[in-house]
């Protein structure tokens, strides 16, 4: 079902509605609309834009509670009541009491990533057996220390290395580099730097230092070390600090996240602006609250002097479009993921959920009917009533049940068909003799009469749907109206009757019903136009309005037929299982009785569970949008968005 809304206007001084937001709104779930977009007119609204204050003391305590083992991600939430002064103190208190920790952690830090830095320039050079110092003391020639990419360097040893004044000392190799130094006179310097910069030679500046590369690596390799050793120390020092106050700091992130939670509210805002003072005044948020909440937030502030609200009546806001917020029992309550994939229920069509809950089970149960498997799929399907993360599996349970009934209707427990007596029948070897098309399997029968049923019942919810919205003529003439569905009631009466060898009765009577209803759906455009007194459009000739009306009622009557004659599918699903589980029983040698390969049951089972039950939810999910969905659906909603709640 879908919940009651309504509109609501809430408005206060300017720089109250942090306290507000915080005190009130976020205790109740509410789709806020951007007020300046929604008031465009008013030429003296403003957007309500400020930085957030409460990030950077987040983050401050965040760098403290680094140092500890305790989690401290988004999710925390500790209802400990402090305020944004109080956490501040804390922070800044904490901080001042660690002050001599801290400056040598940076100053420790600060050494680490020098020498580190260092020891990545000059590792790559350890290979070069000279000394640092004795080619920084050359006088006429010049050198560069860098890397070629591995492509570039083999076009240097190709065609430049013999071409220039240089001597290349190659170092080290990787993946993607090649790194060394060249040497060449001053004289030839310049020409030198050129070629290679064309291969894109990227110099590497070495900090100046004495004695050989590897030496110098060495150093660097101990210093790093050292200084992690340090820092392993410092932290675990200031992990002793700082733990014994990290509820404190938790409970101080915790109160600031829901601080910055109401801040975020100002991003809907708008504030208004005094013409003559010059100066903005008031905030003012719009926003969309079930009718019970908006009426408990109105008892909660009515006695606030500085917050006023305000419920709008519904039939003043009959020309917008409210967000749909979906309400349905733990039970129906997964298969609105099925509905959302179709579109969101716009607020004043009826939430299909209950509809796809209960066919989408029985349709799954009957393309899937076995008992074993289905209760399989029901104890998975109970994980997803537990745990909320899952709960788009909870639909499982419910169509794990339904196979599980049909499993017993139809005398199948993991695919042994001899076990257990059929309540029903065997859909594999039940015939039923019809006349006209003679013997015809009888779960084909029996689906394409249950597919007959739910077009009818989708007719007369898009019935008292279509008069609900105002839109009678459509409830009366469309295809899926009044008239679609005494046209389709008849057809499928008088088809009935002949199957089951009765005699029709008025024939004349009921076929003139029949041409009157596709007539009355045929030319429904040109009624309505006479009915409302609209003048016809002109332009279109008398041919082309034959020919699209004609194409108009073939379509039509093409749409009945294509609907009715999916649904044997049903029927072809419920059979083709039989005989898979036929083929898993062949190759477990079932037939040879005291010589069954139990592992060929399992995994055959295993795979026919998790394979032919997925196709089957699709084909299934194919009936319930474009068979069942299509008469009487729309799908245009726009969906409540909490803004509390972070996608």
């Amino acid at each position: 079902m879908i919940t009651e809304m309504r509109l609501v206007n809430i408005t206060g001084p300017r720089d109250d509605i942090d306290r507000m937001a915080d005190r009130y709104l976020t205790h109740y779930p509410i789709h806020l609309e951007n007020a300046l977009k929604e008031l465009s007119e008013i030429r003296t609204l403003r957007p309500y834009t400020s930085p957030n204050p409460y990030e950077p003391w987040e983050e401050r305590i965040d760098n403290l509670l680094d140092y500890t083992n305790v989690e401290h991600g988004k999710n925390i939430h500790l209802d400990k009541p402090m305020t944004f002064d109080q956490a501040k103190a804390l922070v800044n208190e904490v901080e001042e009491s660690l002050q001599h920790e801290r400056e040598a952690i940076a100053k420790v830090q600060a050494a680490h990533d020098e020498a580190n830095e260092s020891l990545l320039m000059f590792r790559p050079f350890q290979s070069i057996d000279f000394t640092l110092d004795k080619i920084y003391e050359m006088n006429h020639i010049k050198f560069r220390f860098g890397r070629f990419t591995r492509e570039n360097y083999r076009k240097f040893e190709k065609y430049v290395d013999t071409m220039v004044p240089a001597i290349f000392v190659k170092s080290e190799e990787t993946e993607k580099y090649v790194y060394g130094v060249y040497f060449t006179p001053d004289e030839a310097r310049q020409r030198v730097d050129a070629l290679l910069f064309s291969l894109a030679w990227e110099r590497i500046y070495l900090p100046e230092e004495t004695g050989s590369f590897r030496e110098i690596t060495h150093k660097y390799q101990n210093l790093v070390e050292d200084t992690e050793s340090q820092l392993i120390q410092l932290k675990r020092k200031m992990r002793a600090l700082v733990t014994p106050v990290a509820p404190n700091l938790l409970a101080a992130k915790s109160r600031l996240m829901d601080l910055s939670q109401a801040f975020g509210v100002r991003k809907f805002a708008a504030i208004t602006r005094e013409e003559f003072a010059q100066k903005e005044t008031r905030y003012l948020l719009i926003g969309w609250m079930s009718q019970s909440d908006a009426q408990k937030f109105s008892d909660e502030v009515k006695n606030d002097p500085n917050v006023t609200m305000y419920i709008e009546d519904e039939d003043d806001n009959s020309h917008l479009n409210p967000p749909t917020k979906m309400k349905n029992n733990f039970l129906i309550r997964p298969f609105e993921l099925l509905t959302k994939m179709y579109g969101v229920p716009n607020y004043r069509e009826i939430d299909p959920t209950a509809i796809v809950g209960i066919s989408y089970s029985l349709l799954f149960g009957a393309m899937f009917g076995d008992v074993g498997q289905g209760l399989i799929l029901f104890l998975v399907g109970l994980v997803g009533f537990f745990n909320k993360k899952l709960r788009p599996i909870g639909m499982l349970a419910p169509i794990g049940l339904s196979s599980t009934i049909f499993g017993f209707l139809y005398g199948s427990i993991f695919g042994f068909e001899d076990v257990i007596h059929a309540l029903w029948l065997h859909p594999m070897t039940h015939m039923t003799d019809i006349p006209f098309f003679g013997s015809l399997n009888t779960v084909f029968i029996v689906a394409v009469a249950f597919g007959m049923f739910m077009i009818l019942a989708t007719m007369i919810v898009n019935i008292v749907q279509r008069f609900n919205a105002g839109e009678k003529w459509e409830a009366i003439l469309d295809k899926n109206g009044i008239a679609g569905f005494i046209f389709y009631f008849v057809l499928v009466a008088m088809l009935i009757l002949y199957m089951s060898g009765h005699t029709i009765p008025a024939i004349g009577i009921l076929i003139a019903i029949l041409a009157l209803a596709l007539i009355t759906i045929a030319f429904k455009e040109e009624i309505i136009h006479k009915l409302e007194n609209h003048k016809e459009k002109n332009g279109d000739t008398i041919v082309i309005k034959a020919l699209t009306i004609f194409f108009e009622t073939f379509e039509t009557l093409l749409t009945y037929f294509s609907n009715s004659i999916s649904f044997v599918r049903v029927g072809a699903f419920a059979i083709s299982h039989g005989a898979m589980m036929s083929v898993v029983l062949m190759f477990a040698g079932a037939e040879n009785s005291g010589n069954i390969n139990w592992l060929v049951i399992i995994l055959g089972n295993l795979f026919v569970t998790g394979f032919e039950g997925l196709v089957v939810a699709i084909q299934v999910l194919r009936l319930e949008f474009y068979e069942i969905f299509s008469h009487f659906y729309r799908g245009d909603g726009i969906e409540f968005k909490n803004i509390w709640i972070k996608d």
